[in-house]
């Protein structure tokens, strides 16, 4: 019997955790067709799908992630789905963020400009903190002005686990601790 999520989702819902893989937890959530979230904590309260029940697409998001973690995958190729209860501006947002690429950095003062909203980069980090599908929408790698590391859902040493992965370096791993917006390839 699948489990539900805990938001009462009308349709059956999966879910496993990945404990070391990256480093820190990860619990994926999908349906029969597709991952619907990834949560970069714990679930301990959630009784997970056993891995003899789970659909095929939550066993490649599981794989996937893993081959993430040891630098072997820089896109993720599982179908996944977003809620259609997002704003216009939270499906901009999320839209422009599928286009940072592995490695690759960006502010939320640039996002805003490019979803045509100059001068919102709160309003990005709002839509940051309750995108569903961190990794698959890397919000990881979007950082504050100067390379300044702000928050994160799962806390900024989650936010520089995932940046190291993708051969980023911060000063520190706590908000405040800025890294180069440059990749090493760029800066010489």
């Amino acid at each position: 019997m699948p489990t539900k999520h805990p938001s009462a989702m009308p349709f059956a819902t999966y879910s496993a955790q990945l404990d070391e893989a990256l480093g820190i937890p990860v619990t994926v959530w999908s349906t029969d067709e597709c991952v619907t979230r990834i949560e970069l904590r714990a679930r301990p309260d959630v009784e997970h799908t056993p891995p003899a029940e789970r659909p095929p697409v939550l066993e490649a998001a599981l794989r996937q992630i893993a081959e993430y973690a040891e630098g072997r995958r820089t896109r993720f190729g599982f179908a996944w789905r977003l809620p259609s209860r997002l704003t216009d501006f939270q499906q901009a947002v999320y839209e422009r963020l599928a286009n940072v690429e592995f490695g690759e950095l960006t502010t939320y003062g640039e996002i805003a400009n490019a979803v045509d909203r100059p001068g919102s980069a709160r309003a990005v980090g709002q839509a940051m903190g309750a995108n569903p599908l961190p990794l698959v929408l890397p919000c990881h790698r979007v950082v504050g002005s100067g390379g300044r590391l702000t928050g994160f859902g799962s806390g900024v040493p989650s936010k520089v686990r995932l940046l190291e992965l993708e051969g980023r370096r911060a000063s520190g791993d706590t908000a405040g601790s800025t890294v180069r917006m440059e990749s090493r390839n760029e800066a010489g």
